[in-house]
């Protein structure tokens, strides 16, 4: 009997990830990200401190930063909120931001916009390398999930993102989250 493949899931609500540059210029000359919570990704963190984000049609008002700075900025939505924003972002992997539309983003110093940087966050795995090697899983690698319950589905087009600077944790966003009826916690199973 082969080991089953069982994965916790996070739900990811919308979060923007700032570069250095706009840290300070949205809060100041020298402001660094003070630590709220931390995430489940080692060395990653939610942070203190949010910014307003403002689209063609809507904005909202307190979107939590998550840390450390990273080299570009980036807002990650759920396809519900690009709406409420008047955008039509793209299903991205994190970090692909070309072609993506952009944000104006106001914090308590200052504000920025960015011609890119929205996107709708692919849904993915994040495997330690001894997770994806113990389960013959590669980086890149596309999978299917079954996350069961009251309203079961199988994910499909699920990335693999393997690292050994990675915990195991599956992602997907507060959509795909409540029309599955999960929870951060709940467990998948990967399917192939």
């Amino acid at each position: 009997m082969t080991e089953a493949k069982r994965v916790p899931i996070g739900i990811s609500a919308r979060h923007i990830h700032l570069s250095r540059e706009h840290v300070s210029i949205l809060f100041g000359e020298g402001a660094e990200l003070t630590e709220f919570k931390p995430l489940s990704q080692p060395g990653q963190y939610a942070a203190n401190e949010t910014v307003a984000v403002h689209g063609p049609k809507g904005s909202f008002p307190k979107v939590r930063i998550l840390g450390p700075a990273r080299k570009e900025t980036q807002l990650e939505v759920s396809r519900t909120d690009a709406f409420a924003l008047g955008l039509h972002p793209p299903v991205r992997e994190s970090g692909k931001i070309e072609g993506t539309p952009g944000i104006r983003i106001v914090g308590p110093a200052g504000e920025v916009t960015v011609d890119k940087g929205v996107i709708v966050a692919a849904r993915h795995i994040h495997f330690h390398t001894s997770d994806a090697e113990r389960w013959g899983i590669k980086d890149k690698q596309i999978l299917r999930v079954r996350a069961g319950g009251e309203r079961g589905v199988v994910f499909e087009q699920v990335l693999a993102r393997v690292s050994d600077q990675y915990a195991l944790d599956m992602h997907i966003d507060t959509d795909e989250g409540n029309a599955a009826g999960l929870a951060t916690g709940d467990m998948g199973e990967i399917l192939d």
